[in-house]
Parts: C-alpha cells; sequence; structure tokens
C-alpha cells in the first residue's frame, strides 16, 4: 500500500501536525505526531506576517528552523509506525504561510523542500497553493477536494468545518460540485487577545469566553467589516483580522471588562460560520467539525445552538480524529501530485481551471 506523510502547520503558530496515511481507494491514518512550535520560531514567523527589516534573509533562517522541525516530527511519526523512510512514496509539505494576498496575485508559505528531502530521505511535494493563485484562484481553501473524497457518503447535504487560526467550511451534496470558502476568524482572534490579557496561548473549552458577555455594539462593529460581507470565493488570514484590527476597534469604543471582549470574539467566530453556512447550503444537515476549534467545547455549544435543525459533531464522530485532518489533506494532496490528479476545485478557489497543485522535490 502506499504511504504518505503530511506535515501542516497552521495560522495558530501552536505547533507542527504530522499524519501518516494509507492510500488506496479509501484514506486510513496510521500514525500521527504533534511538535510544538519553539517560542522564538513562534515569534519569528508571526513577525515574518507583516513588513520588517532584513525579512529575506530571516525568512530563509526561519524556514530552516522550520524544516529542521518537520523533519524531527517525520522521524517520530515513523518510529511511531514502525516505517522505514524508504516506505514512504512522498512527504505532502504545507510549509507556514506568512503572507496571502490573493487580489494581489500572491500567497507565500516559508519551506525548505529541498532541505526536508535532504533531511529525511524521502520525496517531498510542497508549494501546493501557487498554482491555483497562477490560474486566478484563491489559493485556499484546499482541503474541500479531500473533505469531499473523505466525507461524501450519503445522500444529504453536509459540511464540514475546519476552524483553525480562521475558519473554512466545504459543502457537500450529491450530484453537486463541492464548494467552500474562507467563513472569518476560528481561533485567531481569541488566542491573541487571552495572550495579551492573560499571557494564556489559549482559551482552553472556550472557558474565559463563557465567563463574559457577548456586547451587541461590539460585536456589530467587528461584524461591519467589508468581508463578512463578500461571498464566495474567499479567503482570508493574518493581513485582514489580528490582534491591531481589534485593537482598532475597541478604540472606537466604550471600555469593556476583558473577558466581554472573548465572548464577543467567539461570537464572532459563530455567528461569521453559521450566517455563511446558511448562506450557502441551506439544506445542511450535519455539521462535521476538525481542527483545533473542535475542542473549544463553548463554541461547539453555540454552533448547536444556532444550527438547531442540523446536527453538529466533531469529525472524529464519522471516524476521523478532527486534530489531524488537515495533515492529512495534504498527505493526500502530495499523492494527487504523483498521480497526476487535479485536486483544486474552481467552485471553491474561482480559478480558471483544474490544475495539478505541487512542486515535486526527489529523494
Amino acid at each position: 500500500m502506499p504511504y504518505y506523510i503530511g506535515v501542516m502547520s497552521g495560522t495558530s503558530l501552536d505547533g507542527l501536525d504530522i499524519a501518516l496515511i494509507e492510500q488506496h481507494d479509501t484514506t486510513r491514518l496510521v500514525a500521527s505526531h504533534y511538535i510544538a512550535m519553539p517560542d522564538e520560531l513562534r515569534a519569528e514567523l508571526l513577525a515574518l506576517c507583516s513588513s520588517g527589516a532584513d525579512e529575506l534573509a530571516r525568512a530563509a533562517l526561519a524556514e530552516q528552523c522550520w524544516v529542521k522541525l518537520a523533519a524531527q516530527g517525520v522521524e517520530q511519526v515513523l518510529a511511531h509506525s514502525g516505517l522505514k523512510a524508504e516506505a514512504i512514496r512522498a512527504i505532502g509539505s504545507h510549509g507556514q504561510t506568512v503572507r496571502h494576498e490573493p487580489a494581489r496575485g500572491f500567497t507565500i508559505q516559508i519551506d525548505n523542500p529541498a532541505l526536508l528531502a535532504e533531511l529525511t530521505k524521502i520525496t517531498v511535494v510542497a508549494d501546493f497553493r501557487r498554482r491555483d493563485v497562477a490560474a486566478g484562484g484563491q489559493g485556499a481553501p484546499l482541503v474541500p477536494a479531500f473533505h469531499e473524497a473523505l466525507f461524501s457518503e450519503g445522500k444529504g447535504a453536509r459540511a464540514v468545518l475546519n476552524i483553525g487560526g480562521f475558519s473554512n467550511l466545504s459543502l457537500i451534496e450529491a450530484d453537486n460540485h463541492v464548494h467552500g470558502f474562507d467563513c472569518g476568524p476560528g481561533n485567531v482572534l481569541l488566542d491573541a487577545w487571552i495572550q495579551s490579557q492573560r499571557q494564556q496561548s489559549y482559551d482552553q473549552d472556550g472557558t474565559w469566553a463563557a465567563s463574559g458577555q457577548v456586547q451587541q455594539d461590539l460585536l456589530k462593529s467587528l461584524y461591519s467589516d467589508a468581508f463578512f460581507k463578500t461571498s464566495g470565493p474567499k479567503s482570508t488570514g493574518r493581513e485582514l483580522f489580528n490582534l491591531a484590527w481589534l485593537e482598532q476597534q475597541l478604540k472606537a469604543l466604550p471600555p469593556y471588562k476583558a473577558e466581554d471582549v472573548q465572548a464577543t470574539l467567539l461570537e464572532l467566530t459563530a455567528q461569521s460560520i453559521v450566517d455563511s453556512l446558511q448562506a450557502a447550503q441551506t439544506n445542511t444537515q450535519d455539521l462535521l467539525v476538525c481542527g483545533g476549534g473542535a475542542h473549544n467545547s463553548t463554541l461547539m455549544r453555540r454552533l448547536a445552538q444556532l444550527l438547531p435543525n442540523c446536527r453538529v459533531a466533531s469529525t472524529a464522530a464519522h471516524g476521523v480524529p478532527a486534530d489531524w485532518v488537515e495533515a492529512m489533506a495534504f498527505a493526500w494532496l502530495a499523492h494527487c501530485c504523483l498521480e497526476n490528479i487535479c485536486a483544486n476545485r474552481p467552485s471553491v478557489t474561482g480559478a480558471s481551471g483544474l490544475r495539478v497543485l505541487g512542486a515535486i522535490y526527489p529523494a
């Protein structure tokens, strides 16, 4: 059976997810491993999301550190599985997004796939997004095609929701092309606010948000951003939604308790997801949630409250652990590249046509 490894480092910048899959007619998760992002590397990657001094050299050095971390993760996942490097057909490496501006014709994921191939002795497929952007697409989200392959059983309309730093939806319905788009902030503002106010990396279970009260005037101000008024194809990133954006909004309003801001940010995440879903697919029967947000019990309860006629559950309830779906997707995208299978979806990204995604760095 062909084996592939996916390496995913998301916009939350918390760490690297490494997933080993067996790919035949179906995709099976064989082993997984998580490596936390060292504080120094996280700070540098976050700084590289905006312009700064000597950023080209700094990016080159940061991607070396990122790749060495990824190589450690690959070594660990092979040890967990008992497989040797020569048994792996390819690694699908997402890299770390530091700039995403498809309206200006570019998206940048820092990565060094040549170094990763050298360190692991495994073929690496990388740079998945730029071909879609070159074809006029958003370059994101890329996971809907994988979601369709993994979760399209049955006849009812369902949606797969990934909540990482940002949230994105894949809409799956029999006899229709898969659709998908970014909804807006997922965990990015929640994490940034609790880090700035309480020096915690994230709000576990949404407990702090649950202790506050949603402030409707603040919610209205946040939700007035032009991004929320556009329909797909669309994608977003830290270029738009970040702590500075939030602080600018707060300056124009009366002061709030910090926990009330957190509660309002959680409501913004939930409302933007639900409004996007209801506008695009009114008859959704199942919402399958993956990514870190699937562990935020307060957010999951709020989604269920806002969608009383829809079954809201983690992808784990459908046989796929929520933490590993995206890393599995990039392993699957490596498979598609080597098999010359088109893996973008113009109905999702707005690209001018189907394209084979990725560049190959042989072992």
